[in-house]
């Protein structure tokens, strides 16, 4: 995993933090994540990204139940065990409508959870780093991803300018890996790096 550095500043009021998320983008900082103690509305829109495309992948496993469950049935009811079933013909396409809709929601569904957790990153064996021990407490907690070309020190200072209550610089892996915690370390605690 690529090891980088990023700058970390908290803000303690979302009246703050949306201000501070248009001054850094406007200066060209990259966004690697905001972290925060409840749903914010309108900071996705804030932070440039794009809308989730959670809700096509829905239709597609809604699309590939509908088609499983109609290609199984029709098989079953006539190739593989034909009946005559009350004079009904074997194709009886409004008998296998209860039996498509459960399929059809069955897949969405669990095909739109496990996507979910997927892009989230979101299992039990998934080892991330956590930025700040109240980032999901008071604290709304933006992680700044830095470059080779990135004055850290001017980057802190810059945040505090635009309202941030506390600012860090740490070295951590940019991505989520499998793994567990070592029995000594503990998930919330920062790890401070001095600039190299």
């Amino acid at each position: 995993m690529a090891i980088k550095k990023f700058v970390v500043g908290c803000f303690d009021d979302e009246e703050v933090l949306f201000p501070a998320v248009k001054k850094v983008r406007t200066a060209g900082y990259k966004i690697h994540d905001i972290y925060t103690p409840f749903a914010v509305h309108g900071l996705d829109h804030a932070m440039g990204l794009r809308e989730t495309s959670l809700h096509t992948a829905g239709f597609i496993y809604g699309i590939t139940g509908t088609t499983t469950a109609l290609s199984c049935i029709s098989w079953i009811f006539t190739k593989d065990w034909p009946l005559n079933i009350g004079g009904k013909p074997h194709f009886a396409l409004p008998a296998w409508i209860p039996i498509t809709f459960e399929l059809t929601v069955l897949f969405a569904a669990v095909g739109m959870v496990l996507t979910f957790c997927y892009l989230c990153q979101l299992a039990p064996f998934v080892k991330k780093h956590h930025f700040h021990a109240r980032a999901t407490d008071d604290l709304f907690v933006m992680v700044i991803e830095c470059t080779d070309n990135t004055n850290t020190d001017d980057l802190q200072s810059f945040l505090t300018n635009a309202g941030a209550v506390e600012t860090d610089l740490q070295v951590a892996e940019a991505d989520w890996w499998v793994g567990s915690y070592d029995k000594d370390e503990l998930p919330f605690e920062n790890k401070k790096v001095l600039a190299a």
